[in-house]
């Protein structure tokens, strides 16, 4: 049995804060050819994570809030916003599937945010992620004020 527990969410929310890139995730499929890939993800609002999509083939892919606040992000090809869900259990809003194949992000609104991931496999880390032409890269000087207009645009 896999068990999610608030010791498990504090301490992967910590190793996040202590990272570098300010994320960190915890697996629970056993295998990168697994169908179905499984992760919790502990973000903060530092980290960017660049605007992508899965595609050829596309696939799903779902966010579940566990904790904390956060922002999926849905756009269309020439990088405008399309959809927003804001999660946060104050709100009402917990979970969000994107298009299959539509280009997205996560932005974590709060300190120890914890998502549940769930997506469609196997996973190749040489083609898993189609970032977006459109969105500077990760760790470039551009990428905290995108990061920072994404947020003003969402909340």
């Amino acid at each position: 049995m896999i068990k999610v527990t608030d010791t498990l969410l504090e301490n992967l929310s910590r190793q996040a804060a202590d990272s570098a890139r300010k994320r960190k995730n915890y697996n629970f499929h056993k295998e990168d050819s697994d169908k179905l890939q499984r992760m919790l993800n502990a973000i903060e609002p530092e980290t960017y994570i660049r605007p992508h999509r899965h595609a050829n083939p596309d696939k799903r892919e779902i966010f579940i809030l566990l904790k904390g606040k956060m922002a999926v992000v849905e756009f269309d090809d020439e990088g405008t916003i399309t959809d927003t869900l804001v999660a946060g259990h104050e709100m009402g809003n917990y979970c969000a599937e994107v298009t299959p194949g539509g280009w997205h992000t996560v932005i974590s609104l709060e300190h120890g945010t914890v998502y549940y991931e769930i997506k469609d496999g196997p996973y190749d880390a040489s083609n898993d992620k189609i970032f977006a032409e459109w969105s500077p890269e990760e760790g470039s000087e551009k990428a905290i004020p995108y990061l920072q207009s994404l947020n003003e645009n969402i909340t």
